[in-house]
């Protein structure tokens, strides 16, 4: 794999010290393939991840986010195979999986639930106000024509 450096962009921005490290440790990761997901963006600050979780239950998946990671657990309880089953041909994995990913600034888990197999995450940006943009009034004493010729 290609290593990328990113130096130039630290001597002409500031603040992204933080994106240029994320994009470091990315170009380093391996793509996960199982399971499969997708990420969507539903709406302007709304995103869903789909996770197929097929043979998984509730009870059997754990989402946890702390600060800006999202980690997703899938892991089936340890059960005595049923001798009465034979197998010929096993397709559904069901083997147990650890997902991470990195969640923008103010994104937060919005809610998730399990339907035909797909474990789907709700995720939702909401920015404080005090981040959002706003109109700064210029304040000043305003000087008139008379204020000038008068010494």
């Amino acid at each position: 794999m290609a290593a990328y450096d990113f130096s130039p962009f630290y001597r002409s921005t500031i603040g992204f010290d933080r994106v240029f490290n994320r994009l470091d440790a990315l170009v380093g990761q391996e793509a996960k393939s199982y399971p499969p997901y997708n990420i969507e963006k539903t709406g302007e600050n709304a995103y869903r991840i789909s996770i197929a979780v097929a043979g998984f239950a509730d009870g059997d998946i754990a989402i946890e986010s702390k600060e800006n990671n999202l980690v997703v657990k899938g892991a089936k309880p340890a059960e005595t195979e049923d001798k009465g089953r034979e197998f010929l041909h096993r397709g559904i994995a069901e083997r147990a999986f650890e997902l991470r990913f990195q969640l923008a600034d103010y994104v937060e888990v919005a809610g998730a639930n399990l339907e035909n197999g797909l474990l789907h995450i709700e995720l939702k940006r909401e920015i404080p106000e005090s981040k959002k943009a706003r109109q700064i009034p210029i304040g000043g004493t305003a000087k008139t024509l008379e204020d000038k010729t008068v010494n």
